[in-house]
């Protein structure tokens, strides 16, 4: 097996952030790919976030992310996945700063029944030339679109890929990495 002497052009470390709504399933995602139990910085949602946390769509949310998720996944001796899930409520993305220093990448997730709640991260990743894709969780309530009507509500670039996942599902939640790394890759090809 080569050292990681950085001649192999793939860093040892890659970090890679979980973003979108608040609900949406980032904690769900982290969880069901990480190969650790994830740090959760999860709290119960009290009568203090009355009138400023908007659950329309998911009133029977109890608990919210207020600082981040982290999950690991082991690719090989020298190669590991550090995952973070950003908070989703608008009075903690003071965090996606924090969080973004040294991303490779995202996986911004997007709910249809609340699509407008990914808008935020789409739009924090362009401004900061963040490489992304939009991984839609499909959820039990949840109207399925085709792709491209997706791409074109969401005012997508046609290099940003967009896939259907369910973030509880491993395999699934895996494929949506496997196709940010594609997506990632692809981006650092010459041209």
């Amino acid at each position: 097996m080569p050292s990681n002497n950085g001649s192999d052009g793939f860093p040892s470390a890659l970090k890679l952030l979980i973003a979108g709504g608040f609900g949406v399933g980032k904690t769900t995602f982290v969880g069901s790919v990480s190969e650790i139990e994830p740090l959760r910085t999860e709290e119960l949602l009290t009568t203090a976030s009355v009138g400023t946390d908007r659950l329309t769509g998911v009133e029977q949310k109890s608990t919210t992310t207020v600082a981040m998720d982290f999950g690991r996944i082991t690719i090989s001796r020298d190669h590991v996945l550090y995952l973070f899930g950003t908070p989703g409520q608008e009075r903690f993305w003071f965090m996606w700063d924090e969080l973004s220093g040294g991303a490779m990448g995202a996986v911004v997730l997007a709910d249809t029944r609340r699509l407008a709640d990914c808008f935020p991260a789409v739009d924090f990743f362009e401004s900061r030339g963040i490489r992304f894709l939009v991984a839609v969780n499909e959820f039990d309530s949840g109207i399925r679109y085709e792709l491209d009507d997706l791409r074109s509500a969401l005012d997508l670039k046609p290099d940003i890929p967009i896939v259907h996942c369910d973030a509880r599902d491993q395999r699934s939640a895996t494929g949506v990495l496997i196709s940010l790394m594609h997506h990632l890759l692809a981006s650092q090809a010459p041209r």
